[in-house]
């Protein structure tokens, strides 16, 4: 078994060359990737043991991406098999002051048709060598359908009933459903989670509550923390991890994160250092910022460490193309603590 098992869709990513255009690449360079996915690398980069569970059809394009997954280490037995097709995503990389663009082909997905009773979760947790300790899914699951929220659900129960802890990123996606819906289903689900990770806007567009807008250069920690506070009171969660990301443009963000620890007492918020990014690759930030989260805290981190390393892992994914964050523990340990820097290493 697993030390982490993390539940959600898994995409082939179609992105354009560099920084081209839709409307001008002659052609599209393939790799994959997924929210959950993307944290169950990042884990075993760190040295954990992380499972992936799915449903993928039996095609040479789903086995790549199996295939891929188990190359870098992560557990695969999990996967359901059934449906049609995978899940694509197209990418057009910004620059400057052009956004990114997104354009999703995933309706009727293999994931999206899962129902409870296609995955045995129970076999998952339960395990003893080792036991599993915690369980990650996203937002992005329950919006496939009603179905997926079901097996959501489903997974959640099972990880509580064998005491593993629950994490989500909340993941608000408006081209997937409503925030009206999503305010119902997810309301739902929440009762199960121990640690909520959040941007600056999920908790407005998922649960209504307002924090403050992030401009450049300037935070309003007080709004922030009041909205970790409601998230607390009205979830009854342990721990919300709120990430800032100040957009300058495309290529440059400012970036850190907040977490907001129930236990802690009055001193209960903990800010990170901010980074000034230039960005290579910004999809598979906020994953990154979980699995570091993740592995932080399961490894006994005190919060102020555990959202520096989390912040640091994520600031160093969006150097590296792909959703994965290929970066080893100490390169992360080494930017966390001050000592890294961009010259070249001989």
């Amino acid at each position: 078994m697993a030390d982490v098992v993390t539940f959600g869709e898994i995409m082939m990513r179609l992105a354009t060359p560099g920084f081209q255009r839709f409307t001008q690449t002659p052609f599209l360079e393939l790799t994959y990737g997924g929210g959950e996915a993307n944290v169950a690398v990042s884990l075993v980069n760190y040295g954990l043991s992380a499972d992936f569970v799915t449903r993928l059809p039996k095609n040479d394009m789903a086995q790549r991406a199996i295939n891929e997954l188990r190359g870098l280490g992560v557990g695969v037995g999990g996967i359901a098999r059934g449906g049609e097709r995978i899940g694509i995503y197209f990418l057009e990389a910004g620059a400057s002051q052009r956004a990114s663009k997104v354009t999703y082909d995933r309706a009727h997905s293999a994931i999206s048709e899962i129902k409870p009773g296609e995955v045995d979760w129970d076999a998952l947790f339960a395990g003893s060598h080792p036991k599993a300790r915690w369980f990650h899914w996203t937002g992005i699951t329950p919006a496939l359908s009603a179905s997926a929220a079901a097996a959501v659900e489903e997974a959640c129960q099972s990880a509580k009933k064998h005491g593993v802890t629950v994490s989500v990123d909340l993941n608000y996606r408006k081209k997937l459903w409503s925030k009206e819906t999503a305010g119902k289903v997810m309301a739902g689900l929440m009762r199960y989670v121990d640690l909520c990770i959040a941007n600056e806007e999920d908790a407005e567009s998922v649960f209504g509550i307002k924090g403050a807008e992030v401009t450049s250069g300037k935070i309003d920690h007080g709004q922030y923390e009041r909205v970790a506070a409601e998230l607390v009171s009205r979830f009854g969660f342990k721990k919300v991890a709120i990430t800032l990301r100040e957009s300058i443009s495309a290529s440059r963000n400012g970036w850190s994160a907040m977490l907001y620890d129930a236990s802690a007492g009055p001193a209960s918020a903990f800010y990170s250092k901010k980074y000034d990014m230039t960005i290579v690759d910004r999809v598979g930030g906020g994953d990154s910022f979980a699995g570091g989260l993740i592995f932080a805290t399961l490894r006994g981190d005190d919060p102020q460490r555990a959202i520096e390393f989390a912040v640091a892992a994520s600031c160093l994914k969006h150097s590296v193309s792909g959703d994965y964050n290929r970066v080893t523990l100490e390169e992360v340990e080494a930017l966390a603590k001050g000592d890294a820097s961009g010259r070249v290493q001989r």
